[in-house]
């Protein structure tokens, strides 16, 4: 078997409606409902997969070992990847400007991705940010 591609990731919500105001009305999405489910297809892939400890999301997120109680341990990470580095931060403003909550602020991370991160309606840890390795890889 030789898997070559990420073939899809949703999210699953009891409640979907918070969801498809995230995804597609603020993070304008392109999604399209049919049978009550939104979806897109052939959306530009995924540059990255992995199995990332709990712990060390929260070393990213918060410097330390432990996830805060007061937020849902998040079953999933999902990135956005944004067209340039200063984007990242206009993107939080806005998000900011409508109420959104984030976990940390704009940062660049030690491997060079500069990243904001906020837990969404589901529970899943999402960020919005510039990795400067997928960029270099589609000018190359």
């Amino acid at each position: 078997m030789k898997i070559v591609s990420i073939a899809g990731f949703a999210v699953i919500s009891k409640n979907p409606e918070p969801s498809k105001a995230l995804y597609r009305d603020v993070l304008n999405l392109p999604l399209n409902e049919k049978n009550d489910y939104l979806s897109v297809d052939r959306f530009d892939g995924a540059h990255h997969f992995g199995i990332w400890p709990l712990r060390k999301a929260a070393q990213s997120c918060f410097g330390s070992d432990s996830w805060p109680e007061e937020l849902p341990e998040p079953q999933a990470t999902i990135e956005f990847e944004l067209d340039d580095v200063a984007s990242v931060q206009v993107a939080v403003d806005e998000m900011k400007a409508n109420g959104q909550q984030f976990v940390h602020e704009t940062r660049t991370e030690p491997w060079g991705q500069t990243v904001a991160r906020f837990i969404s309606p589901e529970g899943i840890l999402i960020g919005l940010s510039y990795a400067p390795w997928i960029h270099d890889r589609e000018e190359g």
